[in-house]
């Protein structure tokens, strides 16, 4: 019997390669980019642990080139997707009440198979199927995977040596239960350790889930499953489950068993999922807990005493990087007018070396966005700036989809504040720039916090530390995610717990603790040592 009181420490990052030229990481993934470029991989659903293949077939292509198909895919039906509510309920007792130290073990195994033996195969796969450079797969999947999977069997063991007080005549324990059901997990094409992530937190909790990858994901995502099976995670509790969002949705939100959703995605699905479990309400068997990541509209805020260089790097970097494909990625800026033309000049400058291209060509800083549908809406923004009276295109505007789907960095000038592009979520490499006079810093402020419905991410560069408590008093609400003097990206798990509200989500801090309390059902137990053996009270008394 194994008594020990066992706690995990708190762990290190995992160190993020370079990927330089002459570096042996370098030539192992080139060798797994080739092999992976060159085989055509069948996915079969994956229910109760087994293979499902339905034979209703999509195809996974690579955005930098979409004539080539990397896999073939299973769709399921509402068939399926009933057999894996069965699968997941009936894993689900023998895995909650399975010690919380063995589950975090298996997680802890899944992250040395992603740092170890399974590096270049899951890098290699998020930059064929999802148009990621080596560096963008690379603090994605495996790093940032990782980091959740170690960082959340650390909070995990902190979680479950939380206990309330007792005295000499009780005993009082807290019993941290998961949720009574099982969880629907729906993740995005974007990053492949949210993927991770979404499917497996609520799982190191003892919960079970029903995982809906996003499409133009499904290979790297694919893998993920491939690997926890290889780590010990039993059959049934996670469920894999490509095809359509509505048909999955449809059966998960009807069944009683339903106990909670964890998405990130678009806001228009998640307030779709909202509505639809609120009407179904009276069907489940417990309220659900409903944790969602939706859009953004981040944005960098500079103040005339910021650095115009410091201000061109944050842009380029924050804006174009994986083409401004992260909830995360900076979108609109407020610009004083003494700093936007040197501003503008360095970012002309560094844009003169960047190159776009295919993601094994490891010399491309840009690569492609992910599919039609998001090249064509990406374009719109772009053609009507063009024409705009409101807007002046100021850097690139071009797009390309004839062999993959290349959209150039492009930098709209805004003439007024509320132009469409500084307002609504474009997600591509199009950062839009509101040129304010100096001296209505505080007016501007205002307006960032008001123009949008979104609070995601965001950032203020100064010098002035006045001018940076103004700005970190004004714009509190408006980003879950505040830097000063960086980017409004690239937060790293157990550094900067990642969520935002208003419109961009429930901010339930993935990277955090927080995540985590929202897939366990708390029970308070009270043991009395010696219970009364009379009913009445002192006061009773003559």
């Amino acid at each position: 019997m194994n008594n020990a009181n066992f706690e995990f420490r708190e762990p290190k990052n995992e160190p993020v390669y370079s990927y330089a030229p002459g570096s042996p990481e370098r030539k192992l993934l080139q060798e797994e980019l080739k092999c992976q470029y060159n085989t055509t991989v069948e996915i079969p659903c994956i229910i109760g642990g087994k293979m499902v293949k339905t034979g209703n077939l999509g195809k996974v292509v690579m955005p930098t080139e979409h004539k080539h198909v990397l896999a073939t895919y299973h769709k399921v039906g509402a068939e399926e997707v009933r057999m894996a509510i069965k699968a997941a309920m009936e894993a689900k007792k023998q895995w909650e009440n399975t010690p919380w130290i063995e589950r975090c073990s298996i997680m802890m195994k899944i992250a040395e198979l992603l740092s170890k033996k399974y590096r270049y195969k899951i890098s290699a796969a998020t930059m064929l199927g999802q148009g990621k450079n080596p560096f963008q797969a690379e603090i994605d999947c495996p790093c940032e995977a990782i980091d959740f999977l170690r960082f959340n069997s650390y909070f995990a063991s902190k979680i479950y040596s939380q206990q309330p007080m007792s005295d000499s005549t009780t005993i009082n324990r807290m019993e941290y239960r998961p949720l009574e059901g099982f969880v629907y997990a729906i993740s995005p094409f974007n990053f492949t350790a949210i993927a991770c992530n979404l499917s497996i937190s609520p799982v190191v909790m003892g919960n079970v889930t029903l995982w809906k990858p996003a499409t133009t994901a499904i290979l790297s995502n694919y893998y993920l499953m491939e690997i926890y099976k290889e780590a010990g995670l039993p059959d049934g509790v996670i469920n894999f489950l490509p095809g359509s969002g509505s048909v999955i949705s449809n059966e998960v939100f009807a069944s009683p068993d339903f106990a909670g959703v964890h998405f990130t995605g678009s806001t228009g699905v998640f307030n779709n999922f909202w509505n639809t479990i609120g009407q179904n309400i009276a069907k489940y068997k417990t309220y659900p807990k409903i944790v969602g990541e939706t859009g953004g509209k981040d944005f960098i805020f500079a103040h005339k005493s910021a650095d115009p260089r410091e201000l061109a790097v944050a842009i380029l970097r924050g804006s174009f990087e994986y083409q401004g494909q992260k909830c995360s990625a900076a979108s609109r800026t407020y610009m004083p007018k003494s700093l936007w033309t040197e501003t503008l000049n360095h970012i002309r400058e560094m844009m003169k070396t960047v190159k776009m291209g295919d993601v094994r060509n490891f010399s491309n800083f840009v690569n492609a966005v992910i599919d039609e549908n998001s090249f064509d809406n990406i374009a719109g923004y772009i053609n009507r700036a063009k024409t705009s009276k409101d807007a002046e295109i100021v850097l690139g505007g071009g797009y390309d989809k004839s062999i993959g789907y290349f959209v150039e960095p492009t930098i709209i000038e805004a003439k007024t504040p509320d132009y469409e592009s500084m307002q609504e979520e474009i997600f591509g490499p199009v950062m839009t720039v509101y040129v304010y006079e100096d001296e209505k810093y505080a007016e501007t402020l205002k307006l960032c916090d008001e123009t949008s419905p979104y609070a995601l991410t965001g950032s203020i560069f100064a010098r002035c530390r006045y001018a940076l408590n103004e700005a970190f008093d004004a714009l509190r609400y408006s980003a879950g995610n505040f830097y000063i003097n960086d980017k409004p990206t690239g937060a790293v798990v157990g550094n900067q717990p990642f969520g935002g509200a208003r419109a961009s989500g429930t901010n339930d801090k993935a990277g955090s603790s927080l995540n985590l309390y929202r897939w366990i059902s708390t029970r308070a137990i009270k043991e009395t040592l010696l219970p009364p053996t009379e009913y009445g009270y002192p006061f009773l008394g003559e």
